[in-house]
């Protein structure tokens, strides 16, 4: 499962998405909005994508993946739009026969997400706003 939604994403949803007998292990990131960045007090958050190609690039993402760790079944969430600190921004469930391999995969994946998928960040603060670069 691949989704961008504008819609509060549902944790378990994305877990059970993943869930299959098959695995030993599932790891989930979940992405938060923090509310400061560089000692900035974080308003809100906006996120927009090209849809299209970020389901694309997710794909392209895990079948990479999967040639290095074996994964059974993964799910991704992103939202788009406009989120508070607290909110949940992403949610990646990797399913591995073992845990090593879904921690690293897992972790694979949302690094490689940030820095290649068409899926753009700006922050607000009470002083003005940026566009937020990928983050290795």
């Amino acid at each position: 499962m691949i989704e961008i939604t504008e819609l509060p994403i549902d944790v378990l949803k994305v877990i059970k998405a993943a869930s299959l007998h098959e695995a030993g292990a599932i790891n989930t990131f979940i992405g938060t909005v923090r509310n400061q960045t560089s000692g900035k007090g974080v308003l809100r958050l906006e996120f927009e994508a090209y849809e299209p190609m970020a389901v694309s690039e997710i794909r392209k993402i895990a079948d990479q993946a999967n040639k290095t760790w074996n994964i059974v079944s993964y799910a991704v969430s992103h939202r788009i739009g406009a989120l508070l600190p607290g909110d949940i921004a992403v949610v990646i469930a990797v399913a591995t026969p073992h845990r090593k391999a879904s921690f690293e995969a897992c972790q694979f994946i949302i690094d490689s997400l940030k820095q290649t998928v068409p899926i753009w960040k700006r922050e607000f603060f009470e002083d003005g706003d940026q566009w937020v670069s990928a983050h290795p």
